[in-house]
């Protein structure tokens, strides 16, 4: 990797297979992330369609395997299957906030169970081999506890850890603590040298991503919700606002064909309507359009409204 490198944040229902194609075709970051999935959907009857979540194409590796779940034993039977799939790594979800999950016990709930984290950390080390097995994390469930919690994530010989700066509780209803970064480097060179640390939180721009690298140190930067807002964040030879709104909305369509082509009618087409904000945004009449959009009931109708504002 090079120093610092970036990273395109795991997003539910984004950061699929087709959406990280898009990316590829506009300007790819250093390491793509999977959407986060289940232990337990990958060993049940239905474990096809949970499946889909790990379907990746060559030209998007380096590609990790993001997986979730409160079951040791899960983990290091996932952890072998995925370690026979062409992925650069596997990381474990200690991190994600959203409650359906947390009062399980799971991703960000593990926080509150060191113990059996511990215990998840190994059984996927065990599982994955010679692959590298990293966490995506933050920096406490209530509080901070970042001595306490990263220091002890620190000790599990993890090839790397993404810190997300802040806590489970603030979501993202706060700005980021990037200032607890210093500890966080702080105590990885002191118990881990060689722990990759990954910064996550408010990063919008690769200029955001070469000052955090100047003033913290970190290694890596994950950038999620800032995809969003310029789809061609990684490529620094674009400049945004030589991008038409005939060329965006060319690129949306481009991205349906590339979903009905995966899918072949599989998936539920509303699923690309949450893309609209991103692709259609400050431009005249664009809310009324984007509302337009969303009213469609298939893929035929979107294609259509979309083909009619080009035209």
């Amino acid at each position: 990797m090079p120093t610092p490198f970036t990273v395109l944040a795991p997003m539910e229902g984004v950061t699929d297979i087709v959406f990280r194609q898009i990316i590829t075709e506009l300007g790819r970051p250093d390491v793509f992330f999977t959407e986060f999935t289940s232990c337990a959907g990958l060993l049940s009857t239905g474990h096809e369609r949970v499946a889909e979540s790990l379907l990746f194409n060559e030209d998007q590796k380096p590609v990790v395997a993001q997986i979730w779940g409160t079951e040791p034993k899960e983990f290091y039977t996932v952890a072998k299957e995925v370690s026979k799939l062409g992925f650069s790594g596997i990381d474990i979800n200690m991190g994600c906030p959203v409650r359906a999950v947390t009062k399980h016990g799971a991703c960000g709930g593990l926080i509150k169970n060191p113990q059996l984290a511990v215990e998840i950390i190994k059984a996927t080390i065990d599982g994955a081999g010679k692959l590298p097995v990293s966490v995506k994390t933050r920096i406490g469930f209530g509080p901070a506890i970042i001595e306490e919690w990263i220091g002890l994530l620190l000790k599990q010989n993890l090839n790397a850890l993404t810190v997300h700066l802040r806590t489970v509780k603030e979501m993202s209803k706060v700005p980021a603590h990037w200032e607890k970064m210093y500890e966080i480097i702080s105590l990885r060179d002191k118990i881990s040298p060689d722990t990759v640390i990954i910064g996550n939180g408010d990063i919008n721009s690769l200029s955001d991503v070469e000052e955090k690298f100047e003033k913290y140190g970190a290694e890596g930067y994950m950038i999620g919700t800032g995809i969003f807002a310029n789809l061609w964040l990684f490529n620094k030879s674009v400049d945004m606002k030589e991008i038409t709104i005939k060329k965006r909305l060319d690129i949306f369509l481009h991205h349906i064909k590339l979903f009905e082509e995966q899918w072949k009618g599989e998936k539920n087409f509303a699923s690309l309507k949450k893309f609209a904000k991103t692709y259609m945004s400050n431009f005249p009449d664009s809310a009324s359009f984007r509302d337009k959009l969303m009213e469609t009931k298939s893929i035929k109708e979107l294609k259509k409204e979309l083909l009619f504002y080009t035209h």
